[in-house]
């Protein structure tokens, strides 16, 4: 990995601007009913049932490891997957963590939590939660990030920054404490992994084919439409650009309308060039998400924009995120600027 990444181990026809649809994966939008103002979220980790009624014990993972190894993005690619991670959460409080997870009627059903063991005290209360843990029956897994002394000693250098143990001494002292210190952890560890070698990339990788599960990790894609007078929206990865169409605004009868409405979209999809647009737009966003998956990237935010944001960008995202839907790309449709007029 490199040294910086890891030393910091982010309708209806009168909708308001920035309201949010989510397609699933049939190309359906929804929002609990039928149709919906923003995604939901489906959970589908292994429980355990409990004494209390409807309870259900979380899976749990714990990542600890040498400090520079690469525990943040470790614990990133989890919450991609849709863990629920808690940073740096006491070693004590894992248990009511835990406890909070059964009750949370099936709503947490996964948790990650990064450790970092820095002290004896620490280190006590860590091993006092895993035995109560173990009396509770709850399935546990320890994630172990190692790395050669050289490497760790280069990406703390990189960023200048000290090692949380090293006191007054150099880096090297505080790796040599901290490895001594995490000596048993490690021993105990379910899966241990070395990053000296490794780029970010290649971790998550590894860490997909830990906890990923058969599926390929999904992509989420945001569709934006916007308009280009309010300017360019500043999260955007890709830009599209449909004032190559005619402006159903100069057409007096679909001019109070958006591109929600059937006629307006009607409109816009008979211009010259706009069915094409859309077909040959999806073939090329096809081929960049097999390239963000390679990469590990897991979300991605297309923007769609006309003049206003009312008429031709709304059509158009709302007929590519369907087409992205189709074809396994979960959506989330926001329409910027619709209704600023």
């Amino acid at each position: 990995m490199t040294e910086n990444e890891h030393e910091q181990e982010r309708p209806q026809e009168h909708e308001q601007p920035g309201q949010e649809r989510a397609h699933d994966r049939t190309g359906r939008a929804h929002d609990g009913t039928d149709r919906a103002d923003g995604a939901g979220h489906v959970s589908t980790g292994t429980t355990t049932e409990t004494g209390d009624a409807g309870a259900a014990i979380p899976e749990l993972v714990i990542i600890s490891g040498m400090s520079g190894a690469g525990r943040s993005t470790a614990a990133k690619c989890l919450e991609d997957l849709g863990w629920f991670v808690v940073d740096n959460l006491p070693p004590a409080l894992i248990p009511t963590m835990v406890e909070l997870g059964a009750r949370s009627q099936g709503n947490v059903a996964r948790i990650a939590v990064v450790v970092d063991v820095r002290g004896r005290r620490f280190f006590d209360n860590l091993r006092e939660s895993l035995a109560d843990l173990e009396a509770k029956h709850v399935t546990r897994r320890i994630v172990f990030l190692e790395s050669s002394d050289d490497a760790l000693v280069r990406r703390f250098e990189s960023v200048r920054r000290p090692h949380p143990l090293q006191g007054d001494g150099r880096i090297v002292d505080g790796i040599a404490a901290e490895r001594d210190l995490l000596r048993e952890l490690r021993g105990d560890a379910d899966l241990v992994i070395d990053t000296s070698s490794l780029n970010v990339h290649e971790l998550r990788a590894k860490m997909d084919a830990q906890f990923a599960g058969d599926e390929e990790p999904e992509l989420r894609a945001t569709v934006m439409s916007f308009g280009f007078k309010y300017g360019l929206p500043v999260d955007a990865d890709l830009v599209a650009d449909c004032r190559f169409l005619p402006n159903p605004h100069w057409v007096p009868e679909l001019r109070p309308f958006t591109g929600l409405n059937e006629e307006v979209s009607a409109y816009v999809f008979n211009q010259p060039g706009a069915k094409e647009f859309l077909n040959q737009y999806t073939e090329l966003l096809q081929l960049v998400a097999a390239g963000y998956r390679r990469e590990g990237k897991r979300y991605v935010t297309i923007a769609v924009g006309c003049t206003g944001g009312k008429h031709r960008s709304v059509a158009m995202s709302e007929k590519l995120a369907a087409r992205l839907a189709t074809e396994g790309i979960e959506t989330v449709i926001v329409h910027r600027d619709m209704g600023r007029e």
